[in-house]
């Protein structure tokens, strides 16, 4: 498996002491955990994007879900840029040419970061592949779901619209 899993086990441990969450789905208002990774165009940096909307996905090559979540994703970026929604896609693999091999499949119109040592996950509590969240234009943490479902894109694009009417 390309995925660093030892460092993702480890990234969990400290995700049990910081319980941010109210629930699976709805999150604390609390500040979303920075991070600055490398991206394709430079350093992908958190606070770089306050005053946004952010849909944050973590994902790996190997995700069946995740080839799925990927179109929906470039249609939202696309739909919502205008407004003030940023799109980032932080792929774990340990192994970026495996990220690169799945993206040549699978075009992101987004933000692509990568973090192959597996540290912001466990600041995010991911637990599945794929895991989103929804960041306010105040940098707080609004909302969690795990794994992607088509039939469920409709009421995470009603999220995304009201945060944005915000």
């Amino acid at each position: 498996m390309v995925f660093s899993f030892k460092a993702f086990v480890l990234s969990l441990s400290v995700v049990f002491l910081s319980c941010f969450f109210i629930s699976s789905s709805q999150a604390a208002a609390v500040d979303a955990p920075a991070f600055s990774l490398k991206g394709d165009n430079g350093q992908i940096s958190l606070n770089k994007y306050r005053g946004k909307v952010i849909y944050l996905d973590f994902w790996a090559s190997w995700c069946v879900p995740c080839r799925k979540s990927f179109p929906w994703m470039n249609a939202m970026q696309n739909k919502y840029k205008a407004k003030g929604l940023v799109v980032i896609g932080v792929n774990l693999d340990d192994n970026r040419e495996a990220a690169k091999a799945f993206l040549s499949q699978v075009p992101a119109d987004f933000t692509i970061a990568y973090d192959p040592d597996g540290e912001t996950p466990g600041k995010y509590q991911v637990e599945v592949m794929p895991t989103s969240y929804l960041i306010d234009r105040d940098g707080k943490l609004v909302y969690k779901h795990r794994g992607f479902k088509k039939s469920q894109s409709a009421e995470m694009e009603h999220k995304i619209s009201s945060l944005l009417a915000n």
